[in-house]
Formats: C-alpha cells, sequence, structure tokens
C-alpha cells in the first residue's frame, strides 16, 4: 500500500465495530469485503458566502470518480471509500467591519481541528481536499501535513468579475469596500448588485489566489488548477479524474505531505508570492504551515526578515498586473496560461529552486515543463527582465514599534506617501477598529494629510482573533483619493488581500500583550523608513518617556485583572481559547497550548539564513 507505515484504523472481527462500516459499504455501493481496505475521501468546505457555493458539487464529483474506482480488479482501487466531509467557514467579505470579523482567523484554526478530527479518527490513507476562500484551505493544509498520509488538494477556484452595467468596466468585491463612503446611494447599491455576479472565491490577487499559488508552488496542488474560474467545467468534468491519478500515484510512491512541503518548496512559495504582489495575510499562514510540516521557527529555519527583505527589494520583482494594485483578475491571468506561466518565468531566471516535489509525482521543474507554459504576454503576466514593478510586492518592518520584526506592508499597493522610500507623519490613535469607523463616518474631514493612524487592541489576543480591516482601508483609501491626500494605517491587526495604500499591519509584539503600539499618544511622530525596513515612534526612543507610558499602562492591567480595558470582550469559548493561547503574528497568530508554538514530529533545521547559490538553476538573476 505505502512505503509508509499505515495509520489506516484496525477493523476485527467485532461485529459492533463493523456494522456501520458494513451498513455504508452497502449505501455507497461499493464492496464490503473492503471494509478493512485502508480508506480514501473527499473532504470540501461549506460557508454562508459565493466563495463556497461551488464546493459540494466539486466534492460530490470527486466523491461519485472514486467511487466508481473503487473495488477489485485491473484499474481499480481496493480501499475502503469514505463519506465527505465538510468544514465550516465565515465569509470575511460579508463581516469586515463588524465583531463577527474577529471569528474569520480564529476559522483557519476551527477548520484545522476539524480536519484533523476527520482524518485521524477516520483513518484516512488518502484524501482528496477541494478548497475555498482563504482561511480553510490554510487550515486544510495545516490539518493534512499533520495527518501526514497521502493527499492532494483543489482550488474551488475563483469568481468572475462583474461588469458595472453603467460605465462598463469591469468591478470586484473591493469595489464595493472602496465606494462605501460615496453619497450616491443608488451608485452603491448597484455596485453592491453588480461586483459578484456568479459563485467562486475571491478573484483579484487578494489573499486567496494568493494561497491558492502558494499552495500550488509548495506542491499540494497541480499547478494548472489553481487559475480557472469556479465555473469552469473541467473543474467537474476533467480535473475529478486527474486528482484520483494523482493521488494514486502518490500512494503507490507512498508520497506524504511532508515529503512535499519541505524548506525549500516553502521558499520557494514564499518568493512566488512577492512575486504576484500577493497578501500581507501570506505572513501569517506560511509560518503556520511551516510550522504543520515540522519546523520550528520561520525566520530560522526558512526565511529571515532581513533575507525576505533582500529578495523583495533587489531581486524578486512584481510580475502580475493584478487587482487590488493593477487592473486584472485571476480569470484573466487563467487565460493567459495560469500560474504555471508565472512559476515558468521565475525558474527560468534562476529564482526559484526547481527539484522540489509535488504531489503530480514530478518536480516542480518538470510539471511546468510537462503543462507546456506560455511566455508571459507582456500585459497581464511580465516578464522578469521587463516587470510590471520593479522590486517584490511585499515588505517585513523592525524598528521601535515593530520589534518582533512582525510588521508587513503591502509595497505593491501603495499609491502614495513614500517620498525617498520615507513617511513621516503624526499619529492619529484608535483603540479600536469601530472607534475608527465612527470618525470616519461622522467626522471624516478630521483626518489630515500624513497622519498616521494607528488601531490597536485588535491583534490575535486583543480582539481577540485579529480582524482584517478591509473596510477601514478601503474607506482610508477613498478618503485619500478624493482629497488628494495621503493618510497611513498601521495596526496590530491585519488586513484583506483587496487592501491598498499606507497600511501596515501584524506590528508586533501587539497592544494587548504590551507591545510598543500601547505606548503610542496622539501627535507622535511615526517614521516608515524602507531605507532601513523600520517603523519608529520618534517619542519611544526617549527612555524616560518610553518607561513612564510603559508603566502607567502595567497600572491599568494590574487593576484590570492582567487583561487590558480596552481589549475586546470575550463572550464565547472560541474568543476565549483566542485570548488564552493565540501566538504573535510572527509566528503565524494560531491557537497553540500555553502560547508555546507546537511543532509536531520536530525536523531538522536548516543551517543557515541563506541556501547555497550551487541550489539554484542558472538564470539572469539569482535569489542569492
Amino acid at each position: 500500500m505505502s512505503k509508509k507505515t499505515s495509520k489506516a484504523v484496525v477493523f476485527d472481527a467485532n461485529p459492533g465495530r463493523n456494522a456501520q462500516t458494513y451498513g455504508i459499504a452497502r449505501e455507497l455501493g461499493t464492496d464490503p469485503d473492503l471494509i478493512h481496505e485502508p480508506s480514501v475521501g473527499v473532504i470540501g468546505t461549506r460557508g454562508d458566502s459565493q466563495c463556497y457555493l461551488g464546493v459540494q458539487r466539486k466534492v460530490e464529483a470527486i466523491h461519485e470518480a472514486l467511487r466508481a474506482r473503487i473495488g477489485h480488479g485491473p484499474e481499480r482501487m481496493a480501499l475502503r471509500l469514505v463519506q465527505p466531509e465538510y468544514t465550516v467557514a465565515t465569509s470575511d467579505g460579508m463581516r469586515n467591519g463588524t465583531r463577527e470579523m474577529r471569528y474569520s482567523l480564529i476559522g483557519r484554526e476551527v477548520t484545522h481541528d476539524s480536519v484533523c478530527e476527520h482524518l485521524s479518527a477516520s483513518g484516512l490513507e488518502g484524501i482528496i481536499a477541494v478548497v475555498a476562500c482563504d482561511k480553510p484551505p490554510v487550515g486544510t493544509l495545516a490539518g493534512l501535513l499533520e495527518h501526514d498520509r497521502p493527499a492532494i488538494i483543489m482550488s474551488d477556484g475563483p469568481i468572475r468579475p462583474g461588469v458595472d452595467s453603467a460605465s462598463g468596466q469591469p468591478i470586484d468585491i473591493i469595489t464595493g469596500f472602496q465606494v462605501a463612503g460615496d453619497s450616491d446611494e443608488g451608485f452603491k447599491r448597484r455596485i453592491a448588485r453588480e461586483a459578484c455576479p456568479g459563485y467562486g472565491s475571491c478573484g483579484g490577487m487578494f489573499t486567496y489566489n494568493t494561497m491558492q499559488t502558494f499552495i500550488g508552488v509548495v506542491g499540494m496542488q497541480p499547478l494548472h488548477m489553481v487559475a480557472p474560474p469556479s465555473d469552469d467545467p473541467r473543474r467537474l468534468e476533467e480535473f475529478p479524474a486527474q486528482l484520483i491519478a494523482y493521488l494514486e500515484g502518490m500512494i503507490a510512491r507512498g508520497h506524504t505531505p511532508r515529503d512535499i512541503v519541505d524548506r525549500d518548496s516553502i521558499r520557494n512559495a514564499v518568493i512566488v508570492a512577492m512575486a504576484i504582489g500577493g497578501s500581507t495575510n501570506v505572513m501569517l499562514h506560511a509560518p503556520e504551515i511551516a510550522r504543520a510540516a515540522g519546523f520550528g521557527d520561520f525566520a530560522r529555519d526558512i526565511m529571515s526578515p532581513e533575507e525576505f527583505n533582500h529578495l523583495s527589494e533587489n531581486v524578486v520583482p512584481v510580475l502580475t498586473d493584478a487587482r487590488p494594485y493593477g487592473r486584472y483578475s485571476m480569470v484573466d491571468i487563467a487565460e493567459k496560461g495560469g500560474v504555471q506561466v508565472i512559476v515558468k518565468t521565475l525558474l527560468e531566471a534562476g529564482l526559484l529552486y526547481g527539484e522540489t516535489l509535488t504531489c503530480t509525482g514530478e518536480t516542480l521543474a518538470e510539471q511546468v515543463e510537462r503543462l507546456d507554459a506560455r511566455e508571459p504576454d507582456g500585459a497581464v503576466i511580465y516578464p522578469v527582465e521587463t516587470p510590471f514593478k520593479s522590486t517584490g510586492g511585499l515588505r517585513v518592518l523592525g524598528g521601535n514599534l515593530s520589534p518582533d520584526h512582525s510588521a508587513v506592508l503591502k509595497l505593491a499597493g501603495v499609491e502614495g506617501g513614500l517620498e525617498d522610500n520615507r513617511f513621516v507623519g503624526r499619529a492619529r490613535v484608535f483603540d479600536s477598529e469601530q472607534r475608527l469607523l465612527d470618525t470616519r463616518e461622522s467626522a471624516p474631514g478630521t483626518f489630515e494629510n500624513h497622519d498616521m493612524v494607528i488601531v490597536r487592541y485588535e491583534g490575535p489576543r486583543g480582539a481577540p482573533g485579529m480582524p482584517e480591516m478591509l473596510d477601514s482601508t478601503s474607506r482610508i483609501t477613498t478618503l485619500c483619493r478624493e482629497r488628494g491626500i495621503v493618510v497611513g494605517l498601521m495596526t496590530d491587526a491585519r488586513f484583506s488581500g483587496g487592501s491598498v495604500g499606507l497600511v501596515i499591519g501584524h506590528v508586533g509584539p501587539e497592544a494587548a500583550a504590551g507591545g510598543p503600539i500601547a505606548f503610542v499618544a496622539d501627535g507622535d511622530e511615526i517614521v516608515v523608513d524602507l531605507e532601513r525596513n523600520e517603523i519608529n515612534c520618534t517619542a519611544l526612543a526617549d527612555a524616560a518617556t518610553l518607561a513612564a507610558r510603559k508603566a502607567e499602562w502595567e497600572r491599568v492591567v494590574a487593576d484590570n485583572d492582567g487583561v487590558h480595558p480596552l481589549c475586546g470582550e470575550v463572550d464565547t469559548r472560541l474568543l476565549n481559547r483566542m485570548r488564552s493561547s493565540a501566538v504573535p503574528a510572527v509566528q503565524g497568530a494560531g491557537m497553540h497550548p500555553d502560547r508555546v508554538l507546537w511543532v509536531p514530529q520536530p525536523r531538522e533545521p536548516a543551517k543557515g539564513d541563506f541556501v547555497p547559490q550551487n541550489r539554484f538553476r542558472p538564470g539572469s538573476r539569482r535569489a542569492f
């Protein structure tokens, strides 16, 4: 069955343990004699969102294709088929700007737990997962890595763009958020009704497509299945049989997710995330994926902040003209050849390591060659030599406001304010996102050029749940465009992949943990310096000022039973679990016991921060 020791559930002659298994085999129409064989099945995600509407039909199509292959004899799979299983998920788009958004990142953890329970309790030896939105795929991959039996992922696919019936221009959900502050109610209603005409996950290079590309490059999803839209007929008619064949190959070879997701493949995926101008959320999800793959410390074992910034500043350009910083959607990228075109371009430039294993049984380079990836078209996907933007789309920041080196800026989305790579502004402090939204609605004129809005107590422990702030960033972006000013936004929470502007998230340690962001006062000078990759508060550089503000903060916390009163309310078990067990953003902001980064079956850490140059294929540019 497998070169590795099977983890399958062992059924014996006990009639009680066998009774329901025989019943399931009869109901599914499979051979009851196979109930003692290793099991195989399909998992998916359901939720209150258009993102998930197409998942069930794909799961059912794959399940039926599997059922047709189960049995004895040539070209059959002698396995026990289990019923499809679904995890639940939150709709980010419908919850942005509300207190319910605290459950979005927690949804990654809930998916992870649910997947682990199903895989482990069912003893699955072969899994095909259909994933949608952006948190469930990461939770699913983490669960697959911990279970570590043959498994493969397929994206449900992105939604097609809408079209504004008045202008004829393509629009999407981000358009809707960006016009929220407009006074024309008819215009806003039209955009809301026309932005999402079909089903599928967010269509731009937001978090969903960033992470689907990541999962493809890391080797757990066939590259050609990433970009096609959710309603592409191949997802029902062709891809199920292909997925089954790939899974069958993994089982025969004994390949498991941890054979595929290793240091080199994660590094490849991070580099591609830079090259597509991907979501800042990749800096939360990559450490969590690395942890599940057995690596204890992302900065030490995979990529340090210094190396990340070196690559983004000097080596890896942005190759896609994609929303939210550009014009096109993932559907457009699919029409120009898909993510395999981007991967091929980076491989040929020597920026990726092509010998990593993938779920197809091929190396990354071999898979791209078999797919006969096209050349970049030069409009949607650009070549490395003449990129859309000359530097990578993401930057990690340190400084006295981010001593964890966790703060992340989506440089690809900055629309102004970085003269000579510096922004100098005045702090405008809000102790919750709701306070910012209320002020933006009631007193928009109070925001001034070169304000640096600071939203705090919204981190993993503070909110709790680290909500994304697409509503806030969209309203600030609209205000800046309307008035021709620059207003930055910095927070210990996170952003949507659709956010643009001078926005810096994941600032850590967070305010709830006594991070320096908690000690900033209105009017303090804030300096963003991309030459040094730092964000600093000038006032906190003075030791006496820092000590006095910290002492006052500690007094307030001590008087409130160890939790700052500005932290969000905890009124459910899940929120309590997040507050009591969340690790910092730099470690992925997941829920881990006693805030200790649990590492299952640790792997040997890599030696040093840099991969030797001879690990990379020759090219006109090199990663190091």
